[in-house]
């Protein structure tokens, strides 16, 4: 059911959308970055004036946190799915071809919110770029676990090193992002996955 949100400001209080203009902070966030995103994008994006922004979502930081939230279960989904899949070739393959799909896709802005707005970030917005290099250190700790899981299961080698295992398969997703990013087509970003796959411990 979609959030309504009646922020206060001057005049009549204006009812809108929460989760449709979230999404739109999203979009402009993905396009220009955290830092490249101003409040003008954002509020003529989202339909909304600033008081009515500052009301239901905080501050500038604190709508990139919740719009960071929504891209997290909407466009970057595939990484929750991945990491169900039964086995770790199928959640490594899964990761790598949902990143090849997701990057691919025309109708998302070029490469990884994280990836990129991380990349974007200088001193004066620290805490945001803290906070990604957490989000992505997550990330690699899941699959870590569900690589320690499938090694304890059998499904790995007995020797492999999961922690390095997780970290090639992150830092290969990371740098997709940055080749999406720079015009690569989805046929430059399958050929990754395919050699990636190549190397995969048997």
């Amino acid at each position: 059911m979609k959030t309504k949100v009646s922020p206060g400001s001057m005049g009549r209080p204006r009812e809108f959308d929460a989760d449709a203009v979230l999404d739109c902070a999203l979009r402009v966030f993905w396009e220009k970055g955290y830092e490249g995103a101003s409040l003008t994008d954002l509020t003529e994006a989202m339909g909304i004036n600033r008081p009515s922004l500052y009301a239901a979502f905080g501050n500038k930081e604190s709508l990139f946190r919740k719009a960071m939230e929504r891209y997290g279960e909407g466009p970057a989904s595939y990484v929750r799915e991945a990491l169900a899949q039964p086995t770790a070739r199928a959640v490594a393959e899964h990761l790598l071809r949902g990143s090849m799909q997701f990057l691919g896709d025309a109708k998302n802005p070029r490469g990884c919110l994280v990836v990129q707005s991380a990349l974007a970030c200088g001193d004066g917005a620290g805490p945001v770029r803290d906070e990604l290099a957490r989000v992505r250190c997550r990330t690699m700790e899941a699959i870590r676990e569900r690589f320690e899981r499938a090694k304890t299961e059998g499904d790995l080698p007995v020797e492999t090193d999961v922690c390095q295992l997780a970290r090639y398969i992150s830092t290969v997703m990371q740098g997709m992002s940055v080749q999406a990013s720079s015009g690569a087509c989805g046929g430059d970003l399958q050929s990754v996955v395919e050699m990636t796959m190549r190397a995969w411990p048997e």
